[in-house]
């Protein structure tokens, strides 16, 4: 009867001994599984420098459009963006290139803008940025008249295509572009653009190189 109890108390240690065996045996090792490639997080290339196609409008054409762009690769989807741009423009903004009426002269704008991009899904993209305008009021005979100050909002949806080891990249682009602030008008060309939308949806193309 001993012997038959001691038999059955050694079968079940041997059997438990096996059962762990085979389950902490099989189990994944838990660092393993959460190895993160060294790589993932890696950015080759955390600044870039760049402009728009916007600048072959210049050609034939009096709006001497200019624009320098720098970015700052914070993170894998975050980009930070600094823009230099300068414009002259001599008709309403909302409604360019359809405008019924022009200004008695022109507005040469230079502004500074900050900008924010999210990466969302591969290099689908999201940017908002604020423009700062600081505005010259000129009438026909090129006087200058008076200053003003503009506020320009852009929301933007795009999508950035790399080549050469992700060194150069375009952005084909669409954005919502509102100025919910513009000061100092001259009555002259207030009078113009009365009326006039203060937002346009406008397609854009960037491009730039990585460093």
């Amino acid at each position: 009867m001993k012997n038959s109890v001691k038999l059955k108390s050694t079968g079940l240690t041997i059997l438990c001994v096996l059962l762990a065996t085979v389950t902490f045996g099989n189990t994944p090792d838990k660092t393993d599984s959460l190895t993160i490639p060294k790589d993932k997080f890696k950015i080759d290339y955390r600044h870039s420098a760049g402009s728009s196609l916007l600048l072959l409008g210049n050609i034939g054409d009096s709006v001497r459009y200019i624009q320098l762009n720098y970015g700052y690769r914070l993170t894998q989807k975050d980009n930070f963006i600094a823009e230099a741009i300068t414009w002259t423009y001599y008709e309403p903004l909302g409604t360019y290139m359809h405008s019924k009426e022009y200004y008695p002269g022109k507005v040469k704008a230079y502004g500074i803008g900050l900008g924010y991009q999210r990466f969302l899904w591969k290099n689908l993209f999201i940017t908002v940025e604020p423009t700062f305008f600081l505005q010259q009021f000129s009438d026909t005979e090129d006087k200058k008249l008076q200053k003003g100050f503009q506020l320009y909002l852009q929301f933007i949806v795009g999508y950035r295509f790399e080549f050469l080891n992700k060194r150069l990249f375009i952005e084909p682009a669409y954005a919502l572009k509102y100025w919910p602030v513009n000061t100092n008008f001259p009555e002259t060309f207030s009078a113009i653009e009365h009326g006039a939308p203060k937002y346009k949806f406008e397609p854009s193309l960037n491009f730039g190189f990585r460093f």
